[in-house]
């Protein structure tokens, strides 16, 4: 994994599918004991947990709804002292609800600041906590080319992710002086469930949209993150990396 010996230790919210579970399986590939963190599904938690450990690295699910600070403030309380260390914490756990602006309602409203904007500052906030006492560690958050690119009916997730961006950059100012880095990656039209339900139609539209004509990989955005988690990007931080084909141009 890193230039040092040391096993380090990574937590990834909403890890049991889509994006984050790709996250969680390149973090294993790189020789990380991996927290899968997930809210419903343990059954695909646990999937990936074997995943990682067949890969050849150690895993546990952990289940925690991250819009809640108190059960955030016990996992991570958890994780750290059953492993002794949190390094890498993978904000991923969010929800899309797409409204047009004019049909909106409270609880999308709700729903999407919870998860996307509290869930990702609560973990951060207790994470870094964790991070401290080492003078080093990683947060990279799960943002969307939708903060940056006007998608129709994704006000509300839009504001959420653009919300992402300014805190990634404002917690890395902050937390600089204490070695922790923190980075947001801002993926496009990824292969997930999400597009995999989208009719042909639709997806031949997005499709044309893209100048490399095709649809991501989540395992392209998770060796992004990888990446980004490792001492080979040790001074980069602030920074949103944008993995589109090109969609956002």
């Amino acid at each position: 994994m890193d230039n040092n010996t040391e096993i380090k230790v990574a937590l990834v919210t909403g890890a049991s599918r889509g994006i984050g579970r790709a996250c969680a399986i390149s973090l294993g590939k790189k020789g990380y004991t991996v927290v899968v963190n997930y809210n419903s599904n343990e059954a695909a938690a646990n999937e990936v947990c074997d995943i990682i450990k067949a890969n050849g690295s150690e895993a546990s699910a952990y289940k925690a709804d991250v819009s809640d600070l108190t059960q955030v403030k016990a996992m991570i309380r958890d994780v750290a002292k059953q492993y002794g260390r949190i390094d890498v914490l993978v904000n991923n756990a969010g929800i899309v609800k797409d409204e047009y602006v004019l049909m909106m309602n409270p609880d999308t409203i709700d729903q999407c600041l919870g998860l996307n904007i509290k869930g990702y500052m609560y973990c951060s906030q207790q994470a870094a906590l964790k991070m401290f006492s080492k003078k080093r560690g990683c947060i990279i958050n799960v943002s969307s080319v939708s903060s940056v690119l006007a998608v129709a009916g994704q006000s509300v997730y839009s504001a959420t992710k653009g919300a992402v961006n300014s805190m990634t950059a404002t917690m890395a100012k902050e937390l600089a002086p204490y070695g922790i880095r923190v980075n947001a990656v801002a993926p496009g039209f990824i292969a997930t469930d999400m597009v995999d339900k989208l009719p042909e139609e639709k997806k031949t539209e997005y499709l044309d949209t893209i100048p490399l004509k095709r649809f991501g990989n989540p395992e392209e955005v998770g060796d992004v993150v990888a990446m980004l988690a490792s001492d080979e990007c040790s001074y980069i931080t602030g920074q949103v990396f944008v993995i589109d084909g090109g969609l956002s141009l």
